[in-house]
């Protein structure tokens, strides 16, 4: 028989195997676009991850995501998980093709005897952390393809384990990199509170005749979580090492392990974060972020950054609501006895109309009008200017 009637005996077996075969499928995804205007003509965009992304985005982006339930029979189950992201500038009605696979796995669940275990392997999101109103991302360690375990039941919390690939280049070598990440999760504290556990350890390995300059590096997380009445709260702990030492003041999440040289192989850093929602009254919702971060030694010098970010929320009914955002951010870099500064802000009110009205009811459509403000430097008009006003319109939507 040749091999493609072998494969299609197969399918055909699968697909009358009764209920080993279910064809429930999810569609999900996330999608953002809009139109705005500047003095200097174009929509302008500022420092997002510093100074917060409402008013503040200029680009037409979605992800596309379908999940599919292959196989379900003896409280086993397996499930395939794929997503497509897309972004463009959004300027014109055809533009160059911008697509990317960014999530394609299978899960399977009840093959041990820990039914919540989950086994998994291919390219996925792991387990992102990310403050919304900025949209920053402050652990994500999710590569190239991997594989792992996770969800499973250790003591009085879960425990998951995972490797993934994280390739990088030396000048026009490509060096084969890896990150093991290892998360212990639902640690109770005190009521309403819990701990999360995170390592990430990021290696290389090293071809034949290959020498890798870029040391290793470790990424050490801590995120307690207090659950409120009227909303939550995170507090977020975390070290690095060598390129993770860097990524701490430059708003990385443990992503992109820098593999091209030796000058961050001495670095160290820190970083604390502050962030959550809350309610205040019946009308009011208040978001907020705040970080103070500091990294030594890395390949542009001693760095120390921080920012703050906060959005109050009115709501007028069950689907109009009024937004205030205003954020601020400082950055000092010392190098060689020379030390240069950076930080700047922005205001932004906006009117939105939503599906609901929670500070988290999607879709979304605003009108918006947001100055910005660089106070060391002139970031606008082509760069003779420090100070820029934007207005414009954006819908954002998941589901």
């Amino acid at each position: 028989m040749k091999k493609v009637s072998v494969i299609a005996a197969a399918v055909a077996a699968t697909l009358t195997a009764g209920s080993a075969f279910a064809a429930a499928v999810d569609f999900h995804g996330y999608a953002r676009g809009g139109v705005g205007l500047s003095g200097e003509g174009s929509h302008v965009t500022y420092e997002k991850n510093k100074v917060g992304r409402l008013g503040n985005e200029d680009d037409l982006y979605a992800e596309l995501g379908l999940n599919a339930e292959l196989y379900n029979q003896n409280d086993v189950t397996f499930k395939l998980e794929s997503l497509v992201a897309y972004g463009q500038a959004g300027n014109n009605n055809w533009e160059g093709n911008a697509n990317a696979l960014r999530v394609m796995n299978v899960q399977a669940q009840g093959l041990f005897s820990d039914k919540e275990a989950v086994l998994w392997a291919g390219q996925r999101y792991y387990q992102r952390k990310d403050i919304h109103i900025t949209d920053f991302y402050f652990l994500d360690t999710s590569g190239g393809a991997g594989g792992g375990i996770e969800n499973l039941t250790v003591g009085g919390g879960k425990l998951s384990l995972a490797l993934m690939h994280d390739d990088g280049s030396q000048g026009d070598e490509t060096v084969s990199g890896y990150t093991f990440d290892a998360r212990y999760a639902g640690i109770d504290l005190w009521e309403n509170a819990n701990l999360e556990l995170a390592l990430a350890y990021d290696f290389a390995s090293e071809a034949e005749g290959q020498t890798v300059a870029a040391d290793d590096g470790v990424l050490l997380t801590a995120v307690i979580g207090q659950g409120l009445d009227n909303g939550f709260n995170q507090t977020v702990l975390q070290y690095g090492t060598a390129s993770y030492g860097k990524q701490m003041a430059t708003y990385g999440g443990g992503g992109w392990y820098d593999r091209s040289g030796d000058g961050n192989n001495d670095a160290d850093g820190f970083r604390i974060i502050n962030w959550g929602v809350i309610g205040a009254g019946e009308n009011w919702e208040i978001g907020h972020t705040v970080m103070y971060s500091q990294a030594s030694d890395t390949d542009v010098g001693d760095i120390t950054a921080y920012n703050a970010v906060v959005r109050p929320m009115y709501k007028w009914d069950d689907n109009m609501k009024t937004y205030f955002e205003a954020g601020y951010f400082a950055d000092e870099t010392k190098q060689s006895g020379t030390t240069t500064d950076a930080s700047g802000s922005k205001l932004t009110i906006a009117q939105a109309w939503s599906a609901g009205s929670g500070f988290w009811a999607r879709p979304e459509i605003r009108v918006y009008g947001s100055y910005f403000m660089d106070h060391e430097a002139d970031s606008f008009a082509n760069n003779t200017d420090d100070t820029e006003f934007s207005v414009g319109i954006q819908m954002e939507a998941w589901w």
